[in-house]
């Protein structure tokens, strides 16, 4: 049985055509590259997938090529809205048949309300303008989409109870986020399970993590740091990660009551919200 590829992403594929179309026009990467004015190491880059051309270079290499703008239209689709370490997880969860979620102090994104994330993507930048956190937010919001167009993927949720307690945003804000999860769980979209503070240590409390799994391609994995990401697809560091959410998963509330919790944890957030401050 041969090994399993993992699913390309856009930008791989880019790559791959790119790769196709200059061999079929008869050039080497040295070729393409005096033409478009780059290094054959760009060249290479670009045919990987690992790096995109900037809009110049897509318009010089369709001229050296003869695909009337073909690779600077395609370019356009492929201006990425996130983050570079996220780009390939934002383009490959439309893809998946299989999602799971663990959140340890923060909601995953693809969960999250617009008042939720807009708090987040404030505490993150010390200085911010309201037009910049708009785009971040309606893409966050776009790709939660994912969730609500149809019944796949089918999607779990793991969420440490510190997820469900911390008062992002205020009162108002974490009871609305987290009706949001309760109500996708009652309503049989999504899988959900809360650690309580109760079950101690367990096998993800260093790490929040994604889990990606797809109808012909090999499963992904995906942790998330301070201005970094790592999406793994070597099948032993995946396969741990899959055997610690299980794990993890296996010291969790019920179903039904890690949905009583987050509605109860709900209510204490709106009480607070009336309740006079002290000092």
């Amino acid at each position: 049985m041969g090994t399993v590829r993992r699913p390309r992403t856009p930008r791989e594929k880019y790559g791959e055509e790119l790769k196709l179309r200059r061999i079929a026009a008869g050039l080497t990467q040295e070729a393409l590259g005096e033409m478009v004015v780059c290094s054959p190491t760009l060249i290479s880059h670009w045919e990987a997938g690992r790096r995109l051309p900037k809009p110049d270079d897509a318009r010089r290499i369709d001229v050296a090529l003869g695909t009337d703008g073909f690779f600077a239209r395609w370019l356009e689709d492929l201006d990425s809205k996130f983050a570079q370490f996220f780009t390939a997880v934002a383009e490959l969860e439309c893809e998946a048949t299989e999602v799971r979620l663990y959140g340890l102090s923060l909601i995953p994104g693809l969960l999250q309300t617009d008042a939720y994330a807009r708090a987040v993507f404030q505490a993150y930048r010390p200085n911010y303008r309201a037009d910049e956190l708009d785009k971040l937010i309606v893409n966050r919001m776009e790709r939660g989409r994912v969730l609500s167009k149809s019944m796949t993927p089918i999607a779990w949720a793991l969420l440490d109870e510190a997820s469900l307690r911390r008062r992002i945003g205020g009162p108002q804000v974490m009871a609305e986020q987290l009706r949001k999860v309760a109500d996708m769980a009652e309503s049989g979209r999504l899988r959900l399970h809360v650690l309580p503070f109760a079950a101690g240590a367990h096998a993800l409390l260093e790490s929040a993590l994604y889990l990606l799994d797809f109808a012909d391609a090999a499963p992904l994995a995906y942790v998330e740091g301070l201005r970094t990401g790592n999406l793994m697809d070597d099948p032993t560091l995946v396969a741990a990660c899959q055997a610690s959410y299980t794990l993890a998963l296996s010291e969790a509330a019920s179903q039904q009551n890690s949905v009583g919790l987050v509605r109860a944890i709900a209510e204490e957030h709106e009480h607070a919200q009336h309740q006079p401050h002290r000092h």
